[in-house]
């Protein structure tokens, strides 16, 4: 009958009370527990395995371009520009449900995709849905989706993911098109949607990057409109690793 339980626990999904209910079985001090306590633990088994299926479904969805990287491995050493209060603060704070923008600067190697990505992590740990989208190959992608009719589709998608992760902004020149486009991503989330902007250009850069004088002026004004900015200072991290690896196989000859 327990065999038949265990089947039926399965047909219904509930492989989490399913593995529970396995492994009951093979400890005799589940026998002393009561009814309602042996129920007890089921639920709270099947409540983490879907706590934890959902966790992995949102990360991989995610396409985050370090899905390692998280808020509690953070460098915030002195001079980085990086507090572990303000970063902390940010994370458990409500600018997801807020729709607030973060804006991330600073030079290259400074840290800023791993900061985003880190903010994007803890998010979908903390149940939403995030998307990590690296700004220079954008226009290829929209062109792709303009010629096989998915762009609006593709539009609607995007409104409703709590985090978009935009990185490297800024870094290559924008079509009219792309630019257009771009508004759209912007306008539909601004004030509902959290959006996460990453970028080796000055803030005050952005708008003589975006071109158009009426376009920029919109996409400004909706990504400015409730923000955190973060600016991110210091030496290059990447050179800094690459030192130590160099240094550490010199050790080892």
């Amino acid at each position: 009958m327990t065999h038949a339980t265990v089947e039926r626990l399965v047909e219904l999904k509930l492989l989490g009370m399913a593995n529970s209910l396995q492994e009951q079985l093979t400890q005799p001090s589940a026998t002393s527990m009561s009814f309602e306590e042996r129920l007890g633990l089921l639920v709270d088994r099947e409540l983490s395995w879907r706590g934890d299926k959902r966790l992995e479904r949102l990360l991989k969805n995610a396409h985050l371009r370090y899905p390692q990287a998280t808020i509690e491995d953070l460098d915030t050493r002195s001079g980085r520009g990086l507090e572990r209060r303000t970063l902390m603060s940010l994370a458990l704070g409500d600018w997801i449900d807020r729709g607030h923008s973060v804006l991330i600067t600073g030079p290259t190697g400074a840290g800023k995709s791993w900061l985003g990505c880190a903010l994007a992590q803890y998010a979908c740990r903390r149940g939403h849905s995030a998307l990590y989208l690296r700004v220079p190959r954008l226009g290829e992608e929209l062109r792709i989706r303009h010629a096989d009719g998915t762009f609006g589709r593709w539009l609607v998608q995007l409104a409703k993911t709590d985090v978009l992760l935009l990185d490297d902004w800024g870094m290559t020149g924008l079509d009219s098109q792309t630019r257009a486009d771009l508004l759209e991503v912007i306008d539909d989330r601004a004030g509902m949607k959290a959006t996460i902007v990453t970028s080796q250009l000055p803030i005050e850069h952005w708008h003589a990057w975006i071109g158009d004088v009426t376009i920029a002026d919109a996409i400004m004004d909706r990504i400015m409109q409730t923000h955190h900015r973060i600016t991110l200072t210091g030496e290059s991290l990447r050179q800094k690793s690459k030192t130590s690896k160099q240094e550490k196989n010199t050790d080892l000859s």
